[in-house]
């Protein structure tokens, strides 16, 4: 997966928009949607489309957002949706159909395959997930199965017969920090700033902000400081960091921002389109949209403008000792 897309030959921005999902042009949602319902038909099942869901006669509903950004994303094009559609169709009758992995498999398996997800306040119902923890405004941890063609989310009844919900997430904490890095990519500019990125198809790249510590030693060899690091967590297959260790950071701040909001758009599993500051596994907030909601703005409370303030004053005293 790569961390900067070069766009397929699609419709002009100035062709109409589709009104669900802006990324497509009306053709194009139309196309797309239409072999949604084919996909399907090809299954066995008809169904009814919506602008967002698909719905079959039993009253069951499929979502179509992220298969919709996995469309726009494919670096195919339009000639590639209908193969992808297929796929994407065929996976999810089959986790439908098939017996749940959580009254076939055995709780030691489970809890081997068992992992912490990163998500959004999008699509999570506090009704069912009442055990999430709540890491930033706007962003919560929550406990997932790795099956082999799917993550399943797992809900408060889900959790109850596997055990204690510490014991669970300690080890849904340690399968995380043995997952490999995937891929690594540096951001760079002439002016120095630099912030490294954490990407791969595992739907828990993104979740490693949890074990950043962890990432960071593998990535870059070195310990985090007390400072921290500031992270981002666009979407579930890209992790963005830069070690806090001098006034570098202000720069690679205001770069991370804008990359955090850019690989937030339309895109499958998307997470955050903020900047966060990562202190001993806390998270701070530092981006949001400025109030038009048109740009960003960064917003910093006492302890971080006390981290600014000092290391400021620590370069401008090296800079001194130098003279």
């Amino acid at each position: 997966m790569g961390l900067f897309r070069r766009g397929p030959k699609r419709d002009g921005r100035d062709a109409p928009r589709d009104p669900e999902f802006s990324f497509f042009s009306e053709a194009e949602g139309a196309r797309f949607r239409a072999q949604v319902r084919e996909a399907f038909a090809e299954k066995g099942l008809e169904v009814s489309v919506y602008a967002d869901v698909v719905s079959d006669s039993e009253g069951r509903q499929f979502g179509l957002a992220n298969l919709a950004a996995v469309c726009h994303n494919d670096e195919r094009g339009p000639r590639a949706w209908p193969e992808v559609v297929r796929q994407h169709v065929g996976m999810v009758l089959r986790t439908m159909d098939a017996p749940s992995a959580l009254d076939t498999l055995p709780t030691e398996q489970i809890r081997a395959q068992l992992y912490p997800r990163v998500v959004g306040a999008d699509g999570l119902n506090p009704e069912n997930f009442a055990y999430a923890r709540s890491l930033a405004p706007g962003l919560y941890e929550i406990l997932a199965l790795d099956l082999p063609e799917s993550v399943m989310m797992l809900t408060d009844e889900a959790l109850e017969p596997l055990g204690d919900l510490r014991y669970l997430r300690d080890q849904a904490l340690y399968n995380l920090r043995g997952l490999p890095v995937e891929g690594h990519e540096t951001v760079k500019d002439s002016e120095g700033m630099r912030f490294e990125v954490v990407l791969g198809d595992s739907f828990y790249t993104a979740s490693r902000v949890l074990a950043l510590d962890a990432v960071v030693r593998q990535v870059t060899g070195d310990e985090l400081t007390a400072d921290g690091a500031l992270v981002a967590m666009p979407f579930r297959h890209q992790l963005a960091f830069h070690a806090i260790h001098d006034t570098g950071m202000i720069s690679a701040l205001s770069a991370m921002a804008s990359f955090a909001a850019a690989g937030y758009t339309d895109t499958p599993g998307a997470i955050s389109p903020f900047v966060y500051w990562w202190r001993d596994g806390t998270l701070t907030q530092l981006s949001d949209r400025d109030e038009d909601g048109d740009g960003l703005r960064i917003v910093v409370g006492d302890d971080f403008q006390e981290l600014l303030e000092r290391l400021v004053a620590q370069e401008n005293n090296d800079r001194g000792d130098d003279a």
